[in-house]
């Protein structure tokens, strides 16, 4: 067990060598700092203020199980990211943290009367089949044994989940 956890800590720290030398700085990077950032800063402004709390509570479950699916994908070698802008995260911290989130989120506020599984699909096949191959098209991703019909379940999923999150009235207050 020592020697495998040897192993991991050697490929971390030439990961991070190659980070520092091929990514960082990069224009790559600072697309990706752009992409970790300004979709928040965006929302900021143009959230529903009455909704915040409930938006976040949903947002940060998708940042909790959109990491851990990508955590998992990057560790059985389904897929794999360059351009990361954190040497210490396998997972790709724009689309976890800031781009599947925030847009789940405004895509719950702003409703247009359209049907939830309408949403959801649109959602889904938007992400699956124009944002992952984007991804690719630039260089960031590289989904090698995986293909994108793969992520729309799941993504569709996350969606109506994330959807009961954000109607759920039931939180008590916190006694002191």
């Amino acid at each position: 067990m020592e020697n495998a956890y040897n192993l991991i800590t050697q490929a971390n720290i030439e990961m991070i060598n190659l980070w520092l030398k091929y990514t960082l700085l990069s224009w790559q990077w600072w697309l990706g700092v752009g992409l970790t950032t300004v979709p928040w800063i965006v929302w900021l402004k143009f959230r529903r203020k009455e909704s915040s709390n409930r938006l976040l509570f949903t947002g940060f479950f998708v940042i909790i199980i959109s990491s851990w699916f990508d955590t998992l994908g990057i560790l059985f070698g389904t897929w794999s990211y360059y351009y990361n802008v954190v040497p210490f995260s396998p997972a790709f911290i724009p689309w976890d943290v800031t781009l599947l989130p925030v847009a789940l989120m405004f895509s719950l506020q702003i409703t247009f009367g359209i049907s939830l599984i309408i949403r959801a699909i649109i959602f889904s096949a938007f992400s699956s089949f124009i944002v992952e191959p984007f991804f690719v098209w630039i260089g960031f991703y590289n989904p090698k044994s995986w293909e994108y019909i793969y992520s729309f379940p799941i993504l569709f999923l996350i969606y109506l989940v994330s959807n009961w999150f954000s109607k759920r009235s039931d939180f008590e207050k916190l006694k002191n």
